[in-house]
């Protein structure tokens, strides 16, 4: 590894040496998989691929692995995920839990919502956390760095679905049995599997991105508690919203405001003004300006759509997307990351599976038609937080406003164990989303591995046999 940006506590190196995954299962039938891309799918996918047996060359075109960005969340069906491969301690040591989710009304600061976080584990069997993007991805490359070939300075430039191969742009051709597309938002690879690229459409939404020294707010009365209690807080405000939380054991407070893009580009490393920050949401309550008042440099990205894909797959089923090459996330559900550690999941539980070449197409299939239709609909309710986040001031927003107050005095009344006074049902559909049971429970009660094994056990294992049988018979 030639350099990494994270803390030095954001150290995951050697669990995966101690850890077995699938019931201890590899593939009897190793592929050589290539992956492009080291971003946080690509490397869940060399991590869990190796764990099933298979060689794993992972491509990436910068010269040195670091990871910029600000905080992201690790909510229960990732972190799960990453427990059961080892990295349970890791985390524990550079995440934060928070308390809860509160939303607020922008211009002073009225709390309208508020949902429990403290309680996920015991809801849905996983902690919610908040963790710096670089420390996770530095985990993440803990995992699968005893598992793959890692070849930094490797642009790649062309794909050979049919051998398949990889052409880097030094000229040389890497073949293996199998290729990821793991190529991000702008990806390579979506144009090979669907023979063109799917157009990305304006959100009209920019996102400012900083990290404030949680000493600064320690040292000023008025936002002491936002470290002191560890609560997501979210303000909307017309066309606007920010949501701020504690990383990195509270040493660090990460805050995001999307505003109304004005000239941004899609990217995680751009700079942005943190003086036209400030102007942007001159009209939000005192606390907020005095937490911009800390800010000197800010990042700013433009924030970009795409429709989910017909398919991830490539006519061949040797060339396969993954991650935010096939669904990339708008962060208003805060599933970007969690979507291509799931994908990367499924797929290597998958593949543990391989004991002939003819089942992989039938076992490809399987990770598109177990994942495609669940990204899509997460997409989908980020696309409508969006929506509900950024009402302008009037009947509508009056209508989110109690809507999300319904849920939140329910909350309270919970616990303080009184009786709820909302069943379950007359939350569904909550402007709240974090405060729907039934959208919790299908978004954070995910198993990646679970929903293999019921594939598996109800029609995996016939269909990958019958595959079998059927080319037994033509030889």
């Amino acid at each position: 590894m030639t350099s990494h940006q994270p803390l030095n506590a954001a150290n995951a190196e050697g669990v995966a040496k101690h850890t077995t995954l699938y019931d201890g299962r590899k593939a009897s039938h190793r592929l050589h998989v290539l992956v492009v891309g080291c971003g946080m799918g690509g490397l869940a996918a060399a991590h869990c691929l190796g764990q099933a047996g298979h060689k794993v060359t992972l491509f990436e075109s910068a010269a040195s692995i670091s990871e910029v960005g600000a905080g992201i969340q690790v909510t229960p069906n990732v972190s799960r995920l990453l427990r059961r491969w080892g990295a349970g301690e890791a985390l524990e040591r550079v995440t934060v839990r928070p308390e809860a989710l509160v939303f607020r009304r922008y211009e002073d600061g009225d709390r309208v919502a508020y949902t429990r976080l403290s309680n996920m584990e015991e809801q849905y069997g996983a902690p919610y956390y908040h963790i710096h993007r670089a420390d996770l991805h530095k985990i993440l490359y803990d995992l699968a760095a005893p598992f793959m070939t890692l070849r930094l300075k490797a642009t790649v430039v062309g794909v050979d679905p049919n051998t398949p191969s990889v052409t880097l742009a030094s000229g040389e051709v890497v073949r293996g049995d199998l290729i990821i597309g793991a190529d991000g938002v702008k990806s390579l690879i979506q144009g090979v599997v669907l023979g063109h690229t799917n157009p990305a459409e304006p959100t009209g939404d920019a996102a400012y991105r900083a990290i404030i020294p949680s000493h600064l707010l320690l040292n000023d009365p008025d936002l002491k508690g936002f470290v002191d209690i560890p609560e997501m807080t979210g303000w909307m405000g017309p066309g606007r919203h920010i949501m701020a939380y504690s990383i990195r054991a509270k040493k660090e407070f990460n805050i995001v405001l999307i505003h109304p893009d004005n000239g941004s580009v899609e990217s995680w490393n751009a700079e942005g003004s943190a003086d036209r920050m400030r102007a942007d949401f001159a009209d939000f309550e005192p606390r907020v300006r005095k937490l911009l008042s800390f800010v000197d440099s800010t990042l700013k990205w433009r924030l970009m759509d795409r429709q989910p894909l017909k398919t991830w797959i490539h006519p061949s089923s040797k060339v396969v997307l993954l991650g935010d090459a096939c669904h990339p996330m708008l962060p208003y559900r805060a599933q970007g990351a969690a979507m291509a550690i799931e994908d990367a999941a499924v797929l290597g539980n998958l593949l543990s599976r391989l004991t002939d070449p003819a089942q992989l197409k039938t076992l490809i299939q399987a990770y598109e038609d177990l994942r495609l239709p669940r990204t899509a609909e997460t997409q989908r309710q980020s696309r409508l937080n969006q929506k509900i986040f950024h009402l302008p001031d009037g009947p509508e927003q009056e209508k989110r406003d109690a809507g999300m107050r319904q849920a939140m005095e329910a909350e309270l009344r919970k616990m303080q164990g009184g009786a709820n006074g909302a069943p379950e049902d007359a939350l569904e559909g909550s402007p709240n989303q974090w405060a729907d049971p039934k959208k919790n429970a299908a978004q954070f009660a995910y198993d990646a591995d679970a929903v293999v094994e019921r594939w598996w056990r109800t029609m995996g294992e016939r269909s990958v046999g019958l595959t079998f049988e059927r080319v037994e018979h033509k030889l």
